[in-house]
């Protein structure tokens, strides 16, 4: 019952980081334009892995599409293939995870159905590192323009999206280690069970084998009672 809950456990939070980590892609502030040192904003320029968006004073929004996928940024191409990557990896995650566990009634017997989980858990650890990479990977371009001196053109923040990913990585991770642990405690408590029932099969049997056993003496000692007794039966 323990394991069954463990893996429950595991299941919420590699689902829960799932769906965060899929909640960004299609969230528009991965970076936000800066207003230190300006005194007058009239504009907000903010984009995301796919458009780039400016808002005016008055809120209208006025967004434009990245034109060519080759004419972009390198970090932007390696940030787009690892949260697509993330995203399937923990799909497949989900599904892997529902046949695995031990609450659902479908995977096999019960050393397929920890194999599965484990490699559940696998997917939902290398679909973390994907999301933790790319918004990483990310920040640091953001960072290292706002901190640089000799950049002169437009600086942007951190947006939100970029904390949501950290939030769903950190929680597929989590969720992944915990389904491979529970799997790996289950194969200790087989081989515990196992180990200690071949031991007691074999102290029981020897227990029986030794009762079974009759001494020498004591079958001598009986045959001459009853040769006295025969020679005493008549008299």
């Amino acid at each position: 019952m323990g394991n069954m809950a463990t893996e429950i456990v595991g299941f919420l939070l590699t689902v829960s980081g799932w769906v965060l980590t899929s909640s960004t892609l299609p969230t528009d502030y991965w970076k936000v334009s800066s207003v230190d040192g300006t005194v007058i904003t009239t504009a907000t320029f903010w984009s995301n892995l796919w458009k780039t968006c400016v808002t005016d004073s008055t809120g209208v929004s006025n967004c434009k599409d990245f034109p060519s996928m080759l004419a972009l940024d390198g970090y932007i191409q390696v940030c787009r293939g690892l949260m697509i990557s993330s995203v399937c990896l923990g799909f497949f995650g989900v599904i892997l995870a529902l046949v695995g566990m031990k609450c659902t009634k479908i995977g096999g017997s019960e050393s397929t159905k920890a194999r599965i989980t484990c490699l559940s858990g696998l997917h939902f650890i290398l679909s973390g590192i994907c999301s933790m990479t790319a918004c990483s990977l990310y920040a640091h371009r953001i960072t290292s323009e706002f901190f640089d001196p000799l950049f002169v053109a437009q600086k942007f923040e951190l947006g939100a999206a970029l904390f949501i990913g950290w939030a769903g990585s950190v929680l597929c991770v989590l969720g992944g280690f915990i389904f491979c642990f529970s799997v790996t405690e289950g194969f200790s408590m087989s081989r515990e069970y196992s180990y200690n029932g071949a031991t007691s099969f074999i102290s029981t049997r020897h227990k029986s084998t030794k009762a079974c056993e009759i001494p020498s003496k004591d079958l001598s000692e009986q045959a001459a009672s009853s040769r006295q007794f025969g020679k005493n039966a008549y008299v």
